[in-house]
């Protein structure tokens, strides 16, 4: 159907003359009619009965009349969402349990007026397609993986150094150490059965354990991270890697551990990515929210790979 027509159809309703409806549209009186006559053609109904005095709505004008207003309203709502400023700022948070979504829940606390439309996509590979397609508008990522260029025009700033730490049950040898050297887990297990092959983050923890000697496991079904702590609290054995800044709330009586790792401590580097050419006026306040409460490296001395310095 055509809008055009149906806003003229409006028009004339609203004034109840032609003439006038082509004055107030900045059009003929020939073009009104001819619109006019097109929708009746295609509707197979007539909407107007013209009289000297002008146009008065038929029964089914009548009819039509609330249909066409809610027409024009939805092309009017349609056109909103994706003008610049109106529509939901998309931003891609990897998983909502992990810090990169507490960093989008920090921002919309300090800009409540930005209207944010959060999603998780899996890997970087999807991430960055979808902002070079304009799927969304900003995504989390740690950039530069071994072998791999971000695209032209896709940008990228650091944004977080998240200090990572061991996450054990009571009964691990490490459960009750202040602290805990890396290169002192050479033999223990360390289990990430999310460690999912040629993601970002099993990028990130190959080249961990490489560096320390580390045995890192991913062996298993991944049932999520529920099942993981269940894991992890009943054994004497197995440890994961954690951070103070993932959002996770445990049962009663699991007496859960996250030991501070040092000498050095690893960090995992995240970085917000997107689109140099995306035009939405809430990137840049989010860009430089995050860039402005980027903290600093930590005191101690950090680890993180050479293609994520």
């Amino acid at each position: 159907m055509d809008l055009n027509s149906v806003r003229t159809f409006v028009a004339a309703a609203d004034a109840g003359q032609f003439q006038k409806a082509a004055v107030d549209l900045s059009l003929t009186q020939q073009a009104v009619s001819k619109r006019v006559a097109a929708l009746e053609e295609e509707l197979g109904v007539r909407l107007f009965a013209r009289t000297p005095r002008g146009a008065r709505l038929t029964i089914d004008g009548q009819a039509f009349l609330p249909h066409a207003r809610a027409l024009l309203l939805a092309e009017e709502r349609a056109a909103a969402s994706v003008r610049p400023g109106r529509r939901a700022l998309r931003v891609d948070v990897v998983g909502r349990r992990v810090a990169t979504a507490g960093l989008v829940r920090d921002f919309h606390r300090a800009h409540p007026d930005v209207e944010l439309d959060v999603v998780t996509l899996y890997g970087a590979d999807a991430a960055v397609e979808a902002l070079a397609s304009g799927t969304i508008d900003a995504t989390f990522r740690a950039v530069t993986m071994p072998g791999r260029q971000l695209p032209d025009g896709i940008r990228a700033v650091p944004v977080l150094d998240e200090p990572l730490r061991l996450f054990t049950g009571p009964a691990h040898p490490f459960a009750s150490a202040p602290s805990v050297r890396l290169a002192d887990l050479a033999g223990h297990r360390i289990w990430m059965p999310g460690n999912a092959p040629g993601t970002e983050w099993a990028a990130y923890y190959d080249a961990l354990a490489e560096a320390f000697g580390l045995s890192i496991d991913a062996i298993g079904p991944d049932f999520g991270v529920e099942a993981l702590l269940d894991t992890i609290v009943d054994s004497t054995t197995l440890a994961t890697f954690l951070s103070e800044r993932t959002p996770l709330v445990w049962p009663v009586g699991h007496d859960l551990r996250l030991v501070p790792l040092r000498d050095p401590t690893p960090v995992y580097p995240h970085s917000l990515l997107w689109r140099a050419d995306n035009p939405h006026p809430a990137l840049a306040t989010l860009r430089d929210h995050l860039v402005s409460a980027h903290p600093d490296a930590p005191d101690a001395d950090v680890w993180k790979p050479e293609w994520a310095r």
